[in-house]
């Protein structure tokens, strides 16, 4: 997925899909390619994190539940959980629409389970989180996990996964309703 910011829109280059970028809000692009989180705003990077983990599956254009991998696409953060065994979580409203209208395609889920996921999101809820396409993906840190492990592996189940000291920089910039973006 390639997308490029022009006039306040990032657009989806596979799924044309054009999101509006509010002026002065920060965002955050997850590169899988380069394992870098970084914190955007106006087009610009001001801040950038590296030797992010993702799961242990790679990346996935479309995600099944239990295949540790991490989906890419168009998110926003849907809640906050602090004191989790990995410090802090910053939960996805995974899956999105382009995910769901794939599952629906393919039989994977059904249509009232794709009219939930998309109610869902046009009200910026929380999707169902125990559909086929599973959920409960986020941004965390390591809690007490080794570090060793994160930095010379993808570890987790399908999350994005920062350093203690790096999610608690990220904490002056998310807030629930922050664009995330993973490529």
């Amino acid at each position: 997925m390639r997308g490029c910011l022009a006039a306040g829109w990032l657009w989806c280059a596979s799924a044309m899909i054009p999101v509006a970028l509010a002026q002065g809000e920060p965002w955050i692009l997850v590169d899988t390619s380069t394992s870098t989180l970084s914190v955007m705003r106006d087009g610009h990077e001001i801040k950038r994190f590296g030797n992010i983990s993702i799961g242990r599956g790679g990346t996935a254009e479309h995600r099944l539940r239990g295949d540790q991998s991490t989906p890419v696409g168009f998110f926003r953060v849907a809640w906050i959980e602090n004191d989790t065994r990995f410090r802090r979580f910053y939960g996805l409203d995974y899956p999105d629409l382009s995910h769901a209208r794939w599952a629906r395609d393919e039989g994977i889920i059904d249509a009232q389970t794709y009219r939930a996921i998309k109610q869902a999101r046009r009200g910026r809820k929380v999707p169902p989180q125990d559909t086929p396409l599973g959920g409960y993906l986020g941004i965390h840190g390591l809690g007490d996990a080794e570090r060793w492990v994160h930095q010379q592996f993808h570890w987790t189940q399908g999350c994005v996964a920062v350093t203690n000291e790096q999610l608690d920089a990220l904490g002056a910039w998310i807030t629930e309703g922050t664009r995330v973006i993973i490529r």
